[in-house]
């Protein structure tokens, strides 16, 4: 689990200008929470969040211009706590020179960025929340079906990797294979990606390892993706009872966020490829508010009842 994110991977994944303290980049982000200096700016430090990212923007700049440059120097070192991994200034405003002056004693970086301040704010939030977020991995294959993340698993020879292959062939877009990596986005929002190591990799039984983006091109993999659904591959017994109707529909809690998970029996001559697409597809008439269950089911209770009318 990564809890730490260096002031350089921000920069190198915003593109931000470093206006000072380039040798700090080695600083350490701990928390996704952002912070812009309000009541700082008069003198309260009661409450400062000094080991969040301070964010600063015209209204602050704006008011740092009305000191003198000793209280704007005091303040400045004030603000640039021990903590502090880094500070923005957006809509590429300059640094006060005070600014400037404290950051350099204090070790710290000053990094300036072209949007407006409230988008800055999200977008490091965003960013920050997806790199310091909780976590944990699941065996199986991740694939873009329709814009639908389809999480395959099943046990280990099911036929899930070459599934997937079938799946980009078609068109879709894998995600990650053998391992995927999840994190909570928000309260409704699971995203899977792949670890470094296994990125745009599947491997396949006989063959090995292949790089789907070498063979496929750019367009049969995607870095990261939301999931929603997920399809678990079971070798087919008599044995077993397997949904029929699709009335039933069960929910993995991943992360606390709830996925719908659907069970598919293997068996010779089955393509898999295509039950999963229609399963995905199916999955976002769903969404949309049709359930074909549910109309078969109001079908056959008007059926029935017809029948019992006609009988009486």
């Amino acid at each position: 689990m990564t809890n730490t994110v260096t002031v350089k991977e921000l920069v190198d994944s915003s593109g931000y200008v470093v206006l000072s303290g380039e040798e700090f980049l080695g600083n350490k982000i701990t928390t996704s929470e952002i912070s812009r200096p309000g009541v700082e700016l008069t003198g309260f430090f009661n409450f400062y969040p000094s080991a969040r990212i301070q964010l600063l923007g015209k209204t602050e700049l704006t008011f740092i211009e009305r000191m003198t440059a000793e209280e704007r120097l005091i303040v400045m070192r004030r603000l640039c706590s021990k903590e502090t991994p880094c500070f923005v200034i957006g809509r590429r405003l300059p640094a006060p020179s005070e600014l400037t002056k404290a950051a350099q004693e204090a070790g710290i970086p000053i990094l300036s960025a072209q949007s407006r301040t409230t988008r800055v704010s999200s977008n490091i939030t965003n960013f920050l929340e997806g790199k310091l977020a909780e976590r944990v991995s699941m065996h199986g294959v991740f694939v873009d079906v329709f814009g639908m993340g389809v999480m395959i698993t099943g046990d280990s020879g099911v036929g899930k990797s070459e599934t997937a292959l079938e799946l980009i062939q078609k068109g879709h877009r894998l995600v990650a294979d053998d391992r995927v990596d999840l994190y909570q986005h928000d309260e409704n929002t699971l995203i899977g990606e792949a670890p470094g190591i296994l990125r745009h990799l599947i491997e396949i039984r006989g063959i090995g390892i292949i790089d789907v983006m070498t063979l496929f091109g750019a367009g049969a993999v995607k870095q990261a993706n939301e999931v929603n659904l997920i399809v678990n591959l079971e070798l087919w017994s008599k044995d077993k009872k397997f949904e029929r109707l699709g009335s039933t529909e069960e929910i993995v809690n991943i992360l606390d966020v709830g996925i719908p998970k659907i069970t598919i029996p293997v068996k010779t001559g089955r393509n898999l490829a295509i039950i999963i697409e229609v399963a995905a597809m199916n999955f976002r008439a769903k969404t949309m508010g049709y359930n074909a269950a549910e109309t078969f089911e109001r079908n056959l209770e008007a059926l029935i009842k017809e029948n019992t009318q006609k009988g009486e």
